[in-house]
């Protein structure tokens, strides 16, 4: 009977077993730091990724209420009460209260706004097209199949 052999508890060891590289977290965080120095070097007007994103969306819809915007964008309704405000401030959004519900907000693009769109809209294409540039066409559509598999976003698709 051969002697068994003690575990390698050492420092080295334990380290080995968990390689930061490796986990998915820190591989998103910085393919996310990646995309947003191209998307912040590119995009117009000064927008951020959640303005683009819920401009974008508004785009969209035509109108969209605020609670709405919420759920279609993935964001707390706290985060989206700033952006609202200092996307009206800019002039790039409307609001108006539904007359048969006061405490229902409606959104829609100004003129301002929809010229915004049109041009920060290719630019986005542009973004996507840089970000993705390393990835093969095959590659890019199951990139974002899985990463819509993994959110819960396909369903989301599909359901709209």
């Amino acid at each position: 009977m051969m002697p068994r052999r003690a575990k390698d508890s050492s420092p080295a060891s334990k380290a080995r077993a968990y390689q930061i590289d490796d986990q998915i977290g820190f591989i998103l965080r910085l393919a996310f730091q990646f995309h947003t120095a191209i998307f912040t070097d590119r995009m117009v007007a000064n927008l951020t990724q959640t303005q683009f994103a819920a401009m974008a969306k508004i785009r969209e819809m035509g109108s969209c209420s605020q609670s709405d915007l919420v759920r279609l964008i993935g964001l707390d309704s706290a985060t989206i009460n700033g952006v609202i405000s200092r996307m009206k401030a800019r002039g790039f959004i409307a609001v108006s209260e539904d007359p048969s519900d006061r405490r229902r907000q409606f959104l829609e693009l100004t003129r301002k706004g929809a010229e915004v769109m049109a041009k920060a809209e290719t630019v986005g294409v542009e973004i996507t097209a840089e970000t993705l540039a390393a990835l093969t066409p095959t590659e890019r559509t199951r990139l974002i199949r899985l990463l819509r598999k993994m959110t819960g976003a396909e369903r989301a698709i599909r359901s709209n």
